[in-house]
């Protein structure tokens, strides 16, 4: 029997189409990948038995970067960038996908891909396609043995018709992606390396540990900052309107509008009242009643749905996409990443209204809709991706709860709209003439709530009060009054606001928009206030200005526009790849060198924004290389600068940081600093400049002392460690600096282990115990406070094995604020760290854990 692998973007969607494939009588195992499990049933295809596997990826096999040596920050040009070599990396390492496809491939006859069917799902499909490629029986880049599934909703009837259709997968889209991925990488990499080395550690109030730009963050940016500029220079003016009020023969006032709308000036605002204020008369000089509708909405797209979720919903678009992916692969709604907003002409529109009719929240409004007659949609936009996002099944909200059934009522809400009656209303307009001075009064009075009955929110609310006038009939006048008013600056944009911007100037994807918003939020670009408007912070605010002085174009939407536009060709076919990536990439090559070069008209607005730091923080601790004391910079992030040597080192967060009794790094003569989290919290020893600058291959930059794998530095981990940490896997327990309060703490994760109490002095022994091979551990005290057996003041033993000692440490475990460095292994040739992992027995690995519960 032949076997077709099947492969769908999510572990969830691959268990749902699974069960429809199979009618529900898959098997299901876990396969060689923990996140992916395999779904096997049999079937046919192509007329002929096939034994059916269906599993997935999660999202993208392979990322793109550079090559090894261009990681590195400090030794690479970012000019280099925009020509250096790059590389397919695995995207997600520890779940090892690439493995995992090809065992599942081998020796499979077909390849059958379920990916989203957007541009990025068709860039997947040619991923999984190498990853299979050699070990699939046929050559999978054949039409012969790969197909490609394409479908817009988890319901039985679209995947098994899309089983019935299948396709070839699109490499002219998958390339577009691969030219988008490319320059975002070089254009955003390069501009990043460059302004956050030379701005990085130059002020002290500047919180930004990464001060990127991005071709499409940058122009979203923009947006935010230009309105920003328009309500700074904003210069309000004064302006006067005439208001009257007209009275009925039954008593109803009547506020009247003045034809003239406003007056810029106060004189002949004056000449006009005074004019009129004498005239006690409103004569009726015309009635009109004319039918007005407000259109019901067209068809629901990803930009309309991201829109109404920030200004509707109170939540941000990012938040809600996901939540709309998830619904999606749940089965509840359609596809949620398409542009179009038109339903084809097979769209079974009434088959899918019916399943809405014992709804608890709309069943009523579906089932008159039903009985009445639905209503043709209004025409829309057809891109031709995907059909516009609708209900798939019902669902209750005892189902989704929270923030997925508020996004599901409202995609549910907005479907049933569209198949409803416009709203018609009937707009009342009453014309006066008092004097030479022309007033109106308008009233509004609902003929047909038409499809706001549904959507409730979009309802005109109460009648206005319109009275029964004829021409010519007259009512009285009076409280003539000049009203001083003053223009008002625009507000700060919303988050729909922009959305509708970067959809106008085409910055962005529908996929990618959120995420572009989401990056100037976590940034510190942009911050989200009320009604959540994007309030550009002072340090978006230099960025932008610095390079509207520096190169317009590099924050402009138009020349992310233009590029999307060249993308867009690629992905149809009508040009070429490489002529547009090696165009574009040259364009902005050009670009970083003038921004290079020009870098001091943007460091001129951060001198005045910022505070140097040659003249911030106070004198702490001594420069290895100049012997010149640094300057402890405390605003966050915590950090030393050396003035002289013009050189910032970054500082563990969260805690105290001192000098470490005067002593210096053997290494780089750095003076020692202690960090600590508190009095009863972890400390450590650190060297400013090993921290920032690893002095061996097998640490990691944010590592203290206690984890440095030097042979003979006694502050190091071979002189200080003790024994394998029992909670972590990679952790070391050494002993913590802070005497008199002795105590061993885990280099890794916060166990902490309080020994010795009153001790005078306690010291680490080169000897390791036989039994469990932690090293042994000498404790010394003052003989009027020993509190050794038989009063004796000095002892070595094992910590873990001597019942006297045993019987000295105090068994908890504290969670103390952690240092802010980067976790992972740093063990090296004689470090304890080797020495006591995996070397102690099971049972004694046991009787450690007893000490932390």
């Amino acid at each position: 029997m032949k076997t077709a692998l099947m492969v769908a973007e999510k572990p969830s969607l691959a268990q749902n189409l699974a069960n429809i494939l199979s009618n529900g009588k898959c098997s299901t195992n876990k396969g060689s990948n923990s996140a992916c499990a395999v779904h096997e049933w049999n079937g046919t295809f192509k007329n002929e038995p096939v034994r059916f596997k269906m599993t997935s990826v999660c999202g993208h096999v392979m990322s793109l970067d550079f090559t090894g040596k261009y990681n590195n920050w400090d030794k690479v040009d970012p000019i280099e960038l925009f020509t250096c070599p790059t590389e397919k990396k695995e995207a997600m390492p520890r779940l090892r996908i690439p493995a995992f496809l090809a065992q599942e491939g081998r020796g499979a006859d077909y390849l059958i891909l379920w990916l989203d069917c957007d541009k990025e799902g068709e860039n997947i499909c040619f991923e999984v396609m190498q990853c299979v490629v050699g070990y699939a029986k046929g050559d999978v880049f054949s039409p012969s043995v790969t197909y490609r599934a394409r479908f817009s909703a988890i319901t039985d009837k679209d995947i098994k018709a899309a089983m019935n259709s299948l396709v070839r997968p699109n490499e002219n889209e998958s390339r577009s992606v691969d030219a988008r991925q490319e320059l975002d990488l070089r254009i955003g990499c390069a501009f990043t390396r460059f302004q956050t080395k030379y701005f990085q550690g130059r002020y002290g109030d500047l919180d930004a540990s990464l001060i990127s730009y991005g071709p499409c963050q940058t122009p979203t940016l923009g947006f935010c900052v230009q309105r920003h500029d328009e309500i700074q220079t904003f210069k309000p003016e004064t302006y006067w309107v005439l208001r009257v009020t007209a009275t009925t023969t039954e008593g109803r006032e009547l506020p009247l509008e003045w034809k003239r709308i406003r007056c810029f000036e106060k004189d002949i605002a004056n000449m006009f009242v005074a004019s009129i204020k004498e005239i006690k008369e409103a004569v009726v000089i015309s009635v009109q009643a004319k039918e007005k509708v407000k259109s019901r909405p067209v068809a629901l797209n990803t930009v309309e749905l991201m829109r109404v979720a920030s200004a509707g919903l109170g939540m941000g678009p990012h938040h809600a996409m996901q939540i709309a992916e998830r619904l999606y692969t749940q089965g509840y709604i359609s596809y949620p990443r398409t542009e179009t907003t038109s339903y084809g002409e097979n769209y079974d529109l009434v088959g899918m209204l019916r399943q809405q009719q014992n709804s608890s929240k709309w069943g009523a409004e579906v089932r008159a809709l039903l009985a009445g007659g639905v209503n043709k949609p209004k025409k829309g936009k057809d891109v031709g991706d995907h059909p516009p996002i609708t209900p798939m099944r019902p669902a209750t909200e005892a189902e989704l709860e929270g923030d997925a059934w508020r996004v599901y009522d409202y995609i549910t809400r907005h479907f049933i709209a569209t198949l409803s009656r416009d709203c018609r209303y009937l707009s009342n307009c009453i014309t006066f003439q008092i004097g030479s001075e022309t007033f109106s009064y308008t009233g509004n009075t609902l003929v047909d709530a038409g499809y706001t009955e549904i959507m409730h929110w979009q309802a005109l609310g109460k009648d206005e009060f319109v009275p029964l006038l004829k021409v010519d009939e007259v009512l009285r006048a009076h409280d003539h009054r000049l009203v001083e008013c003053q223009t008002a600056p625009p507000d700060y944009l919303t988050e729909s606001e922009v959305i509708t911007l970067m959809e106008k100037h085409g910055i962005g994807t529908d996929a990618s928009i959120p995420v572009h918003i989401n990056n100037i939020c976590q940034r510190n670009y942009v911050t989200v206030g009320s009604g959540r408007r994007l309030v550009p912070t002072n340090l978006g605010i230099v960025l932008v200005h610095g390079y509207q002085k520096i190169d317009p174009e590099l924050v402009l939407p138009t020349m992310r526009s233009a590029v999307e536009e060249q993308l867009n060709l690629i992905a149809v076919g009508k040009a070429d790849f490489h002529a547009v990536l090696s165009h574009t990439t040259e364009i902005f090559r050009r670009k970083f060198q003038h921004f290079a070069r020009s870098i001091e008209a943007m460091d001129q607005l951060f001198e005045v924004n910022f505070s140097s730091l040659k003249a911030s923080g106070k004198a702490l601790s001594r420069c290895g290389k100049c012997r010149r004391y640094m300057r402890y910079i405390m605003a966050k992030p915590a950090r030393l600068h050396c003035s002289h040597c013009d050189d910032t080192y970054c500082l563990p967060q969260n805690g105290t940081v001192r000098i470490y009794r005067e002593l210096k790094c053997p290494l780089d003569d750095f003076e020692l600093l202690s960090w600590s989290s508190g009095n009863k919290g972890k400390s450590f020893p650190l060297c400013p400049y090993c921290y920032n600058h690893p002095p061996f291959r097998d640490m990691k930059k944010g590592f203290g002392c206690n984890s440095c794998t030097h042979p003979t530095c006694p502050y190091g981990v071979n002189s200080t460690g003790v024994s394998g940490c029992v909670e972590c896997e990679s952790g070391v327990l050494v002993l913590d600096p802070s005497a008199p309060k002795w105590k061993l703490g885990c280099n890794r994760c916060d166990v902490i282990i309080n020994i010795f109490e009153d001790a005078s002095r306690v010291t680490v022994s080169e000897t390791q115990c036989n039994e469990c091979s932690a090293q042994l551990v000498t404790a010394e005290y003052r003989a009027e406070r020993t509190r050794l057996p038989g009063a004796i003041t000095e002892m070595t033993a094992c910590l873990f094995c001597d019942p006297a000692f045993i019987a000295l440490v105090e068994k908890h475990r504290a969670v103390a604020s952690r240092a802010s460095a980067p976790r992972g292994g740093a063990r090296g040739g004689r470090a304890r760290a080797a020495k006591h992992k995996n070397k102690q027995p099971k049972d004694k690995m046991a009787q450690l854990a007893a000490y932390f519960v």
